[in-house]
Order: structure tokens, then sequence, then C-alpha cells
């Protein structure tokens, strides 16, 4: 057991064992701890509160200014329709170079991947049978000739004879019948002739149309036949060239449909433009060639074909492009800034837009297409409404703010970066803007 003990100047504490008999109480006075603690903890928690109780006059006159904000006032206007499809391109031309003689190939008279006029030629075939033939032609038609010659004399003269009844009128009908049969000799042998020369003119393989032409397929010394399946090489016109798109007909009937009741009206333009795969725009615009007059029942697609001009030959003939046709114009229509467009935790778009007392308020919206650099908002804002365009890191929903009109939104980053660049080098202006924050 322990127990206190106070001498003349100080307390001291006596421990003794449970079997002791010590009763000294002579010289000192029980003290307890538990009051004295319980006045330490009175005496702290009053001071704490008497701590806290004190304002500060300074801050209480200092109040957080209404957040900054950029805004646009929505307003209708008539919006260019652009419809982007897909395409390939495809040569204006393509022609695939075959013998239409046999013969062993002597020559090839191009260079591959070159440009090539019509009529230059390309392959050289052995033409010593043709050119024999040629000549055995022309001997038949000469002999041909010569004997028309005298059976015509021989037919001259017994007409005279026959008037006079010097001979009978079966040997004149037999000279009348030499004659005529000589004629038809001599048509025989020309037309042989002509043919025996088509064959030895074939025997130089030329090109049938302008282009460039592709890589050889066989080399000298290959043996060729007359309408072979595998072509000697092929030539293709790059300028102009053409451009096969397809559009969904489900898109095409909108379309229509909205052209028809006015929604959207139809600018007259027929001009073409066209991306490369790059994302790059082509520098010459195109033509819009022609619709497919029927719908194909394995895509469920029309066909559209548009003409573009290829001098430089940039376009080549299997590349993937993509088209942008600008023929119609969505009237009173209401775009948006991209940039002012927000996606909520589930992803639907919504804007910020400022309500009549000066917050900032959240509001669903429906968008169609990208107009250039904006949205086009089918649903959910009206004419009017102040939409938020910067600021969107210093406020938030159910804010009063100050905003500020944007004349041009695209400006609202250039400001908003040259303020952040004012504070960076001004060290009272940001301090202020880190307080504020």
């Amino acid at each position: 057991m322990a127990r206190i003990k106070q001498g003349k100047h100080k307390a001291f504490i006596v421990f003794k064992g449970e079997n002791s008999t010590d009763q000294q109480t002579n010289a000192g006075q029980k003290v307890g701890w538990r009051p004295l603690v319980s006045a330490v903890l009175c005496a702290l928690l009053l001071a704490a509160c008497s701590k806290s109780s004190v304002t500060n006059p300074a801050a209480e006159g200092q109040k957080k200014p209404p957040a900054e904000v950029g805004y646009i006032v929505m307003a209708a206007q008539d919006a260019p329709m652009y419809t982007e499809l897909p395409g390939r391109v495809v040569a204006y031309r393509t022609a695939e170079v075959r013998p239409q003689v046999n013969g062993l190939i002597r020559s090839r008279l191009f260079r591959e991947g070159g440009d090539v006029k019509a009529g230059s030629p390309l392959y050289q075939i052995d033409a010593s049978t043709y050119r024999a033939a040629t000549d055995s032609a022309q001997a038949s038609l000469n002999k041909a000739l010569a004997s028309l010659h005298a059976t015509q004399l021989k037919a001259q003269r017994y007409k005279e004879l026959a008037a006079i009844k010097a001979v009978s009128q079966q040997d004149y009908d037999d000279a009348q019948a030499a004659f005529k049969q000589g004629q038809a000799d001599v048509a025989a042998a020309r037309a042989n002739l002509n043919s025996q020369q088509v064959n030895l003119n074939y025997a130089t393989i030329t090109a049938p149309i302008s282009g460039r032409i592709g890589k050889s397929a066989i080399n000298e010394g290959s043996l060729v036949t007359a309408s072979q399946a595998t072509a000697l090489t092929t030539i293709q016109q790059l300028d102009p060239i053409y451009v096969d798109v397809s559009q969904s007909a489900s898109d095409a009937l909108r379309l229509r449909e909205a052209l028809q009741s006015g929604n959207v009206k139809s600018n007259g333009r027929t001009a073409v433009k066209l991306m490369l795969s790059d994302g790059s725009e082509y520098g010459a615009t195109g033509t819009l060639s022609f619709a497919d007059a029927a719908i194909d029942q394995t895509s469920d697609s029309i066909a559209l074909r548009t003409v573009f001009a290829n001098p430089q030959r940039t376009l080549l003939p299997g590349m993937f492009v993509r088209i942008v046709l600008d023929n119609t114009t969505l009237p009173n229509a209401l775009l948006i800034p991209q940039k002012a467009l927000l996606r909520d935790t589930t992803g639907k778009a919504m804007v910020w837009v400022i309500d009549a007392d000066g917050k900032i308020a959240q509001r669903m919206v429906t968008t169609g297409q990208a107009v250039g650099q904006d949205w086009l908002v089918r649903e959910g804002l009206q004419a009017g409404d102040k939409v938020v365009v910067d600021g969107f890191q210093k406020a938030r929903v159910g804010d009063a703010v100050n905003g500020v009109l944007v004349a041009d939104a695209a400006s609202a980053g250039d400001a908003s970066a040259k303020n952040a660049a004012t504070a960076s080098t001004n060290p009272v202006a940001a301090a202020n803007s880190t307080q504020g924050k």
C-alpha cells in the first residue's frame, strides 16, 4: 500500500507491504490525485475555448469574389451540312495488255512504271512468219488481178460478137461468168492480204490507252498466245481519276426526306472535298459524277462516283480516302465550340450555362455532326442561352460567377493562357490566384 507523507517542506510517499502495521499520519495530510487532474484538464479546455473565440477582423473582411468565366450567347445561323463518306481511288481507265497473235517475245520496248502514250510500242513478237504470210497474200492478189484482166477483155469481146450473132449465147454467158469469178477471186485475195497485214501489225504490241504502265509479266524469249488469260502488263490512266464511295440507303433516304420537308436546303454545290489517309486535305476539289440508280443488295448502300484532277499523280488506285460532300445547309442551327462540350460520368453530353441568377447550371444536350471546329446541337439549348466556354476550373455547378462575353470562342483559350502568363510574372497576382483557389 502507498501513502503520502508530508514533511515541513515537501511531501513524500511511503510504500508498505500488505503485512505492514505502519499507520504513520502525525505529520502529513492525505492528498487525492483525481481532483488535481480534473482541475488541470478544465484549465486547458477553458484556455482553448478562449483562444478560438477571438476573431480576426481582417479575415472576416475578406470575401472570395465570384469566379470569372467566359461565355458565348447562342444564336441561330445557317450551318453547312457535311456528309463524309469512305471511298477508294479507282483509275479513270484501265487496260490489260494481251497478245493477239502467237509467237516469241523478241524485245520489251517500255520502262516499267513509266508513262506511255496510246499507240506506243510495248512488245515485239517475232514477225517473220507473219511477214512471209503477208507476202504470199500479196502474190495471190497479184495473180487474181492478172486473171481478172484477161477474163474482163474476153467478156467485152464476146459481148460485141453476141450482138451480131457471131458467137452463141452460151459462150457469151460463160465469158461473163468467168469475169465475175475473177472479180470474186481478187476480192478474196485482197481480204486475205488485209488479214495477214493485221496479224503482222499485231506482232508489234502497242499501248491501247495513255497512262502509267505497270510491271511486265513476261520477259524476252517467252512464248505468248493470242488472247491468253494472263495479261502481259497493265496501263492505268491516272489523270483525271475516280474516287468511288458508297452511302447507306437509310442516310440517303433521310437526306431526301429532309430536303423535301424543307428542314435542310440544297445549296446547289456539286464540289467535293477529299481527305487523304493521313488526315490532310487534297489540294484540288472534285465533282460528283453520278449516283447509281440501284441499291447494292449485299451492303444496302448506293454507289457514288466522284472525279478529281490528278496532275501530280498524288492519288493512286487502291488508296483509302474520305470525301466530304458540302451540298446542303441546315437553317436556324445552333453551334457550340467543341471545347464547350462536357461529359458526365456516364458519358452523356452536357454544357454549362449561366442562368438568370448568374449561377452555373448544368444542361444536358444532344449533339449532331461536327461543323468545322463546332458541334451541332440538336436538343437542349435555345437561342439566347449563355454557354460557358472558358474558366471551368474556377467554378462549380451552382456557383455564382462573373460572366465575360467572348466574341470569338476560339480566343477564349488564348485569353485564359494570357491571364495565366500574367499571373506567373506578377507575384502579387500569382499569390492572389493561389489564395483564391
